[in-house]
């Protein structure tokens, strides 16, 4: 959604919702349109997926606090005061216990953070935060109409889930109200400073989809002429083919050299437009990948070389906004990062599933964006065992009241279906790729052999030997010391999550133009290189692992 700023209100107040710094309040923001013009945000923001009442609601009621002559003399420097809690009162003095306590969560803690239910540990209860003494003006019934929301019609997965699935709910319309007041927020200002911030222009999902069809057409038409390059054309056309079904739970899988990143690309963007999915959200484990990931995505969407493909955000700790040449296209970049409004977002499976389950509003306001979207999980195998449960009660929360699809991609599916060792597994999941086993043989290209246990000093001469070669093991101190082992050997490298990612980025590259010219090259590294990273050696040792570990690294 691109941001506009509203018309002013024609009418006249003495509450007002933000001063402009001048002692002059002709040119203060009125009360009552901050508050209209923040539910108008927030029912926007889940209006796609019905449950825009409820949004509104709480946009109406989020600043009622300010209609009090303690906040008006905070306005023109006097100390603070809680505007917050008197609207979450309003929200469950009016409206019955389902709707009121939603509204209640989420206006009470829109600066500070959702609350506890009960008291516990550094969060206050929300029943503290009503018990407060607040005396509102009367006058803003007469300024702000609210309606009564709708009950919402939840469809939790089974009576146990009932309670999560409020709360997802809760959290969902904590984030369009906090988004919509930021933004509502960051309009008024933009016009007393005479100035606009460089959000949205984004080109739309059946643009890019264009741009990514031109670009498959040159890749095939460059490529030569072969079994595995057949194969990839027919996954591609198989998966796409695919995007009609109906939103839900997909399986990828394809094994490495099938081509899943672009496959899932095009498929995300055909299944986005036929459905009407506002975005596409690639989930990656790690670093290394997110940031090769997103360059093949410019890469094949951009338009011509001056376009700097601002509507593909890498969203992580440790992104390089340098990369980013135009000063408007990394302002906008860095402005998506806070609520994910661009059309393609790339960013870590922490970042994902914190957000999912945080409380801080900085942390949250994103959420409302990844309702109605297409959510790649790439490298599924790679999700933490000991959050597999809360991460996947999530995903199809998604799923069922979100009206988001979710895919797994990877080599190495996991078993995440609905079955006797996993209850709370996925049900109704269909996988895109034709007939895996058949592609599986098809593309083997690699013998894995045991070689029995083999000690540093003969694993360092095997590799001495080797003119190319990956050694991959365990631990990063594993691979330090097999790395000073070879140290004096030409074309020798070692490669860490302990770098950073510039130095990592630089590493991979040097060892990517050695790969391409008749030199020598060994690199030493940790499993960060074995899921995803564009990497071909005759040869790779990899240390004792689980047997996906193995598959990935071959």
């Amino acid at each position: 959604m691109t941001t506009t700023a509203r018309k002013p209100s024609s009418r006249s107040s003495a509450y007002f919702a933000h001063s402009s710094g001048s002692p002059d309040t002709e040119s203060w923001q009125p009360l009552s349109d901050h508050l209209e013009g923040t539910g108008s945000w927030a029912a926007s923001f889940l209006d796609r997926v019905g449950f825009g009442d409820i949004a509104r609601t709480a946009g109406l009621l989020h600043d009622l606090g300010k209609y009090t002559s303690e906040f008006q003399r905070r306005l023109a420097g006097g100390p603070p005061c809680d505007h917050a809690t008197a609207g979450a009162q309003v929200a469950v003095e009016r409206f019955d216990r389902a709707v009121g306590k939603v509204l209640a969560y989420c206006i009470a803690g829109h600066h500070t953070g959702l609350a506890n239910g009960v008291n516990g540990d550094r969060i206050s209860s929300l029943e503290d935060r009503l018990a407060k003494q607040v005396s509102l003006d009367p006058v803003w019934e007469d300024e702000i109409e609210v309606g009564g929301p709708a009950r919402p019609q939840l469809v939790p997965r089974d009576a146990k889930s009932r309670g999560f699935c409020i709360a997802f709910f809760t959290r969902m319309v904590f984030s369009a109200l906090v988004d919509a007041d930021y933004l509502d927020t960051e309009a008024y200002y933009a016009k007393v400073e005479g100035n606009s911030r460089p959000r949205g222009g984004h080109p739309p999902l059946d643009c890019l989809s264009d741009r990514l069809d031109r670009y498959l057409r040159n890749l095939a038409g460059e490529a030569t002429a072969s079994p595995v390059n057949a194969l990839r054309a027919d996954v591609l056309a198989h998966v796409r083919s695919q995007a009609e079904k109906a939103p839900g739970i997909f399986t990828l899988t394809v094994p490495t050299g099938g081509g899943k990143t672009l496959t899932s690309l095009a498929f995300a963007l055909d299944h986005a437009i036929r459905h009407g999915h506002s975005r596409i959200i690639y989930v990656i484990p790690y670093m290394s990948i997110i940031e090769q990931t997103a360059a093949v995505f410019r890469e094949a969407l951009r338009d011509g070389m001056d376009d700097h493909a601002d509507f593909v955000l890498e969203h992580h700790s440790t992104f390089d906004e340098d990369r980013i040449g135009c000063r408007e296209a990394r302002e906008k970049l860095q402005l998506a990062m806070e609520n994910w409004d661009v059309p393609i977002v790339v960013t870590t499976a922490v970042q994902f599933f914190e957000s999912l389950f945080g409380n801080r509003p900085s942390r949250c306001r994103k959420l409302h964006n990844i309702a109605k979207s297409v959510v790649i999980l790439d490298e599924a195998q790679t999700l933490p065992l000991q959050y597999l449960r809360p991460s996947m009660a999530a995903l199809d929360e998604l799923v069922r009241n979100w009206r988001t699809s979710v895919v797994l991609c990877t080599a190495t599916q996991p078993a995440l279906r609905k079955s006797d060792h996993l209850r709370e597994g996925f049900v109704n999941v269909r996988e895109l790729a034709p007939d895996p086993t058949r592609t599986y043989r098809a593309l083997k290209r690699t013998r894995i052999v045991h070689c029995d246990n083999l000690g540093d000093t003969e694993l360092a001469e095997r590799l001495r030997a080797a003119p190319r070669a990956l050694c991959i093991v365990n631990t990063r101190r594993h691979a330090r010391e097999l790395y000073e082992m070879l140290g004096d050997v030409e074309g020798t490298y070692h490669l860490t999550t302990l770098m950073c990612p510039a130095h990592r980025r630089e590493r991979l590259d040097e060892v990517r133009d050695r790969l391409r010219s008749d030199g020598p090259v060994r690199l030493i590294a940790t499993s960060l290189v074995e899921a995803g990273v564009d990497l071909d050696f005759p040869v790779v040792w990899r240390a004792e692992a689980g047997l996906e570990s193995i598959v990935q690294a071959a």
